[in-house]
């Protein structure tokens, strides 16, 4: 199956995502939603996290959105206030659709560390206030494809004839590539979307094959023409990174934490809804999780 990419998009600017505190002793190295970055329409937050017991990340409330978990190493345990549970192990994926509202933990699930990626996408107006879903798809289950010394896990989109069986309420893709040494891949992106990279291990060349390499832990933005990405393994080791793109909403964006609306009224009345238990958060009044019970949080 051949992929002719017309115009490779450029890499306009790359940020090294440092370590730093998050939740209750967990570190995070945070790409999107620091302060040079604060949103790129339509992602959030995106989390390169690290914890280990008792850390984590205990009861706390989302709106607004959807977080998505997609686990590298270890498991984490997930809890929340409608009688959800489950444990996201290595490989794993889970999408979460707060809408409305949810509170939820999220905990190391045994000893060592517990490595993974959160990625926070924005929803529009018309599906900020809907009923929360889960789609969870265990490793063995997520669609994978080879060719060429190149490896693709599809979290969410298509690549290499192979597509996600997960529903993206604003469209988006999400793919986990491994390229051997000496391989070059080309991937199509719509041309509407904003599209990103984040290099999870090796060092790889994007955009232009005469461009430096670039190493582990950065977030490269992808320029806003182009139909694709092209992108070189020429070191003697793996290069692994994903590639994740989405359809800009366009829309006013006012964030209080974990709460994202569209007006300063919205996040006041959310804030109310919370306090009060009230308007989607009825069942925190009486709700603690397992983990808050066994680690004291």
């Amino acid at each position: 199956m051949s992929i002719v990419i017309k115009e490779p998009r450029t890499v306009v600017r790359k940020f090294l995502a440092r370590p730093q505190r998050e939740g209750v002793g967990a570190t995070v190295r945070r790409s999107i939603g620091r302060f040079e970055l604060k949103y790129f329409d339509p992602f959030l937050v995106l989390d390169e996290f690290s914890v280990s017991a008792p850390a984590g990340f205990p009861d706390h409330p989302h709106r607004g959105f959807e977080t998505v978990t997609y686990m590298l190493q270890g498991a984490v345990t997930h809890e929340d206030f409608e009688g959800h549970k489950g444990t996201i192990e290595a490989g794993d994926l889970q999408w979460m659709t707060a809408g409305r509202g949810i509170v939820h933990s999220e905990m190391p699930a045994g000893q060592g560390t517990q490595k993974g990626l959160q990625l926070w996408i924005n929803l529009s107006s018309k599906d900020k206030m809907i009923e929360p879903r889960y789609q969870e798809i265990t490793s063995k289950d997520i669609s994978e494809a080879a060719k060429d010394g190149i490896k693709v896990r599809i979290i969410a989109g298509e690549a290499l004839g192979m597509k996600s069986p997960v529903y993206t309420r604003t469209p988006t893709m999400y793919l986990d590539f491994t390229l051997n040494p000496g391989s070059h891949i080309q991937q199509p992106i719509p041309v509407s979307w904003n599209a990103f990279v984040y290099i999870l291990e090796g060092e790889g060349i994007f955009g232009n094959s005469r461009s430096s390499p670039i190493t582990a832990h950065h977030l490269l933005l992808l320029g806003g023409s182009g139909d694709g990405l092209e992108a070189w393994n020429k070191s003697s080791k793996s290069l692994r990174f994903i590639l994740v793109g989405g359809e800009p909403l366009g829309e006013p964006v006012v964030q209080f934490g974990p709460f994202v609306m569209n007006s300063q009224e919205e996040i006041d009345q959310t804030v109310e809804d919370y306090e009060n238990c009230t308007n989607g958060f009825e069942k925190a009044r009486q709700w603690k999780s397992e983990s808050t019970t066994v680690f004291g949080s």
